[in-house]
């Protein structure tokens, strides 16, 4: 092709570039929308990721303190781990009820999600209280200053994904099942799942070896 050619006015544009496909022009907003809130996630992996190294290295200092063998009911932890575990479950039902455009069968498992992370707290905040009555509170040693901040910091962003449940269950409500709603449900979702996996970790390394 020659020069002239090349600067030619009736030289042809491609369709995918004229529509701003392939050539620069701005990704979808689901697309965008997606991968910053994988940018989120993944943040926040790191972030538990430092908890984690931080509760590794301070477990074993007691400062002659309870350990976790004396202090952990694994039971009670069991019970609370098969709750948030059910409740993903059932997050995962509600999802897929909202893609079928089914409403009511999204709202019941909702429902069914937030109690079930309801009742994972409430046995988290009775262990917490029961454990300062013990006199063993996060600044009797650093042990439990540890074991404080990394299971707090999961209780806390599962009582903000409650609170975010509420808020999208209220907007299908208000909006119906259009394509905004349906995006930040399906992001939730992602976060609901990632603090599960998270939780395993936890359960793991935290109460089953500790116990």
């Amino acid at each position: 092709m020659t020069i002239a050619a090349i600067d030619s006015p009736q030289t042809a544009v491609p369709t995918e570039l004229a529509r701003g496909r392939g050539g620069g022009g701005p990704a979808p907003k689901r697309v965008v929308v997606a991968y910053g809130f994988w940018i989120f996630i993944l943040s926040d992996m790191v972030m538990f990721s430092a908890l984690f190294a931080a509760y590794a290295v301070l477990s074993g200092n007691t400062a002659g303190g309870p350990t976790g063998a004396e202090l952990f009911n694994l039971r009670s932890v069991f019970i609370e781990t098969m709750c948030l575990l059910l409740s993903s479950y059932t997050c995962g039902i509600a999802v897929l009820s909202a893609e079928r455009r089914d409403p009511t069968r999204l709202f019941i498992f909702a429902a069914l999600t937030f109690v079930l992370g309801a009742a994972f707290l409430f046995i988290e905040v009775t262990e917490f209280a029961g454990m300062v009555d013990k006199g063993a509170g996060p600044s009797r040693s650093a042990f439990l200053s540890s074991f404080f901040t990394l299971v707090g910091t999961h209780g806390v962003h599962v009582a903000s994904g409650l609170v975010a449940l509420v808020y999208l269950v209220a907007q299908v409500a208000a909006k119906g099942l259009q394509a905004a709603v349906l995006r930040r449900l399906l992001c939730w979702s992602l976060f609901w799942h990632a603090l599960d996996i998270v939780w395993v970790g936890v359960f793991t390394l935290v109460y089953l070896m500790g116990a």
